[in-house]
């Protein structure tokens, strides 16, 4: 199959409008859809269907674009490696969550524009589960997403899987009920098992690792609040409203709250970087992967030396 058409297809997977990867391109439509026509014809099914006044690919379609995704980035690599690599450029699309952004997010971005202006990154706000589903989809390139040693997250076997770190995890609790700073024991946090608890509104993760840490102290907590946005957890905290984990990278100084050091009776928050089976060996994905990696060495525990390998 012709490399060309090959990057078409991977174009259209990834914008959804013949226009969108003519103009990418540099194309013609014209010249797109007769390119499409002469894979279709090489691949002996068909790849694209009619969707109004737009197409969409069929499955084989879709399951292709995967193949030469793979394909590409691996011609590009040999390609570069041949022609001893010049400046990287293109778009990566991250996919991050907010309490990484400001510690680990903004200065690899920082050093990658510096030092690559020609690799343009483009910044998505989710939590894990929509960021998975966003990087199976192809509606993302690159991923940070964490789940806790308490609570193991299944990954989808179609993403390559990269450990970042690991940060420990915090009770946050009004500064009333106990001395700052002081690490909690089963003892300390069973005295908390009339208090309200804080969980996380949209997944399960934060409520299983609620549920089995309260069972470690023995008892079961009543998760009163369900709430995401971590800032607006410690207002309700300093409020009195209740207390909830926090992890280390989100716990700021703030009036009417103290935070104290779960230990292992809370875990850790295990921070990954995740793409698609064969993207890594795209060079602006692997640099932005480095860049990332080595601004989480100044806060988060546990960073590997060794880096994303290209054809994982």
């Amino acid at each position: 199959m012709d490399l060309t058409r090959l990057r078409l297809l991977v174009e259209l997977d990834r914008l959804g409008t013949m226009a969108a990867v003519a103009e990418t391109v540099g194309m013609g439509t014209s010249a797109v859809s007769k390119h499409f026509a002469v894979l279709e014809k090489e691949a002996g099914v068909p790849l694209l269907v009619p969707d109004g006044r737009r197409v969409r690919l069929t499955p084989a379609g879709h399951r292709l674009a995967e193949h030469a995704v793979g394909i590409l980035a691996r011609v590009e690599a040999a390609q570069a490696e041949l022609a001893g690599e010049g400046e990287p450029g293109g778009r990566v699309d991250l996919v991050t969550f907010v309490s990484v952004a400001a510690p680990i997010v903004l200065p690899a971005l920082r050093r990658l524009r510096e030092d690559h202006p020609g690799i343009d990154v483009r910044l998505i706000e989710h939590e894990p589960d929509e960021a998975l589903e966003l990087l199976q989809s192809g509606g993302a390139d690159l991923g940070l997403v964490y789940d806790y040693s308490l609570v193991p997250r299944r990954f989808p076997e179609v993403l390559a899987l990269h450990p970042l770190g690991t940060e420990p995890l915090l009770l946050s609790r009004p500064s009333g009920s106990g001395a700052a700073g002081r690490a909690m024991t089963r003892q300390r946090l069973r005295g908390l098992s009339a208090a309200s608890w804080i969980a996380n509104s949209r997944g399960s993760d934060e409520d299983e690792l609620v549920q089995r840490m309260c069972a470690i102290a023995g008892f079961a907590p009543r998760i009163q609040h369900r709430i995401d946005n971590l800032d607006v957890v410690e207002q309700v905290v300093a409020a009195g409203g209740g207390v909830g984990v926090i992890p280390k990278l989100a716990a700021a100084a703030r009036r009417g709250v103290v935070h104290a050091p779960l230990g292992d009776l809370g875990g850790t928050r295990r921070v990954f970087l995740v793409g698609r089976t064969g993207g890594w060996a795209w060079r602006p994905i692997r640099l932005l992967a480095h860049y990332l990696r080595d601004a989480a060495r100044d806060v988060l525990d546990d960073v590997a030396d060794t880096p994303p390998a290209c054809g994982a």
